[in-house]
């Protein structure tokens, strides 16, 4: 009698968790299906034939809008964002080792603005813009705002980190005559490379995808998720879809980067 009892709730388990990944990827999963539209074919099933059309179409200027420019600008925008994420977090990781006078305020003055509106930021950085009359583009106030959310995370990150390093290496370095610097790089940057290859992975994609704080300041050079956006509220064609594929393709391909540079990483430290 248990034994049906266990059986019966595993499969109503089971049958919840497929129920939940078809939610979760049934609409990536129907956004992958008409991407293959045929040249006819429309933003809805049923499909139209089948093809390669609308990939080629991507590389293309659309009838609204395009998306090479833009992708080059998140691209472009997500590597800055990252190197500067990865610089600051782990700068303000190391100074975190130590207390010091403030240091408890400016830790949640720091990750505050992961609790406050996305919107509000954006339109803050708006309104300094505004009042020191410079120009807002994707290379400064988009910047500055996708710095605002990738940040407090790689903060928290290697907080995390520090907290169970070792100080003992460090100790035995000195002890030999190594400097500060040469202790970093030499002991603690290759020890927490597998950590910091994962924090850079994190800042790229949080701004690659980034589109509330970068809707009220990217000034008129928009992101690539901003031009999306601004072509699905016009009549579109299945190249957005094809695009939304070749992004996940393409996202796919970094994390995959990403853990094999971890796993190689790792291995050498084992070494």
């Amino acid at each position: 009698m248990r034994s049906q009892k266990r059986s019966l709730s595993f499969y109503l388990l089971a049958a919840f968790f497929g129920l939940f990944v078809l939610f979760l990827y049934g609409p990536m999963l129907s956004i992958f299906i008409l991407s293959f539209q045929g040249e006819e074919g429309g933003l809805t099933f049923p499909m139209k034939g089948f093809s390669l059309y609308w990939f080629s179409s991507v590389f293309q200027t659309q009838r609204i809008g395009n998306f090479i420019e833009p992708f080059k600008r998140s691209l472009l925008l997500g590597f800055i964002v990252m190197s500067l994420t990865v610089i600051i977090s782990v700068m303000a990781g190391l100074a975190f080792r130590r207390k010091f006078l403030g240091s408890r305020a400016l830790f949640y003055l720091t990750i505050s603005s992961l609790i406050v509106p996305s919107v509000l930021i954006s339109f803050g950085i708006l309104v300094i813009f505004s009042q020191f009359e410079l120009p807002t583009q994707w290379y400064s106030s988009v910047l500055g705002g996708h710095l605002t959310w990738t940040i407090p995370f790689a903060f928290l990150i290697m907080i995390g980190i520090f907290n169970r390093f070792n100080p003992s290496y460090e100790e035995a370095a000195r002890d030999l005559g190594a400097t500060d610097v040469k202790t970093f790089w030499e002991i603690v940057f290759p020890l927490i490379t597998p950590s910091v290859v994962g924090v850079a992975l994190l800042g790229f994609t949080l701004s690659y995808d980034e589109f509330t704080r970068s809707a009220l300041i990217s000034g008129e050079n928009n992101t690539l998720p901003l031009e999306i956006y601004g072509m699905t509220t016009n009549v579109t064609s299945p190249a957005l879809y094809a695009l939304g594929t070749l992004t996940t393709v393409f996202s796919f391909v970094v994390i995959a980067v990403a853990v094999v540079a971890i796993q190689f990483f790792s291995r050498r430290q084992q070494e």
